[in-house]
């Protein structure tokens, strides 16, 4: 890849391989993001998007290749709390909520703000805090089951909720998981509508089996297959690939 891909990317992954006990989880992947673009990344099981995200996220260190973000930060030399506080948030499938507390509350948790999160919680949330809190409800649709227990909202709201509580900690770029699995069509649909608002402000990472979802998102898709990418373009292009319909949409 060319240094003006590094340098005008958000997200450079280049010839990235890891290896556990003998299996090549990734053989060689390559990917750039650029600023503010929402990628869709596809492909079957075990094709390495985990480990891809892994790599990512400092949970899993390459044993070869480079890992940058915002064109200079090498993310193979930071641990995973460094690499979260250089903005990047990263949404697993199974969402994990405070679900003693309402939703309103696991917004202000989340808040990327330096002062104790318990001690605010039981304090009087600041002007500005509060002017956020409402913006976030507002794009994952929550706000009028903001004074609920999180455990009373149905599985497609409790995703909505972690969206939210990533964009609290207001991220340069969401690493999302599977956001869709087990939800209704409408929750789908509605799922597709907010990521694609939070993409105006934010580079999004979604990792997805739903091809429907995927064509509602309408971005450029990235076919991962053993460890590296076999496929990339229009949902359209990367579907007519006679490779992708033999590993992965023929199935």
């Amino acid at each position: 890849m060319t240094k003006d891909a590094l340098t005008n990317s958000l997200l450079y992954l280049n010839d990235v391989k890891v290896s556990f006990d003998g299996y090549k989880a990734l053989r060689g992947l390559s990917l750039v993001l650029a600023k503010g673009e929402m990628r869709a990344i596809i492909g079957p099981n075990g094709a390495g998007k985990t480990t891809m995200m892994d790599c990512i996220t400092g949970k899993t260190r390459p044993d070869e290749g480079d890992v940058y973000f915002g064109g200079s930060t090498d993310l193979t030399k930071l641990d995973e709390a460094d690499i979260a506080e250089l903005g990047i948030g990263r949404k697993f499938q199974k969402p994990t909520v405070f679900e003693n507390h309402t939703v309103e509350d696991n917004i202000l948790l989340a808040l990327k703000a330096p002062r104790s999160a318990f001690a605010t919680l039981f304090g009087k949330a600041a002007a500005d805090q509060r002017v956020r809190i409402d913006a976030i409800l507002k794009t994952i649709r929550l706000t009028d089951h903001r004074l609920r227990p999180a455990a009373d909202l149905s599985h497609g709201q409790k995703q909505w909720l972690e969206i939210g509580m990533l964009l609290a900690q207001d991220p340069k770029l969401l690493l999302v998981d599977e956001p869709v699995a087990g939800m209704t069509d409408a929750e789908t649909a509605t799922t597709a509508e907010l990521l694609r608002e939070i993409a105006r402000d934010h580079s999004v990472v979604v990792v997805e089996h739903d091809m429907h979802f995927v064509r509602e998102l309408g971005v450029k898709v990235t076919v991962l297959h053993e460890g590296a990418v076999l496929a990339e373009g229009s949902l359209d292009a990367v579907s007519a690939d006679p490779r992708v319909i033999e590993v992965y949409l023929g199935r």
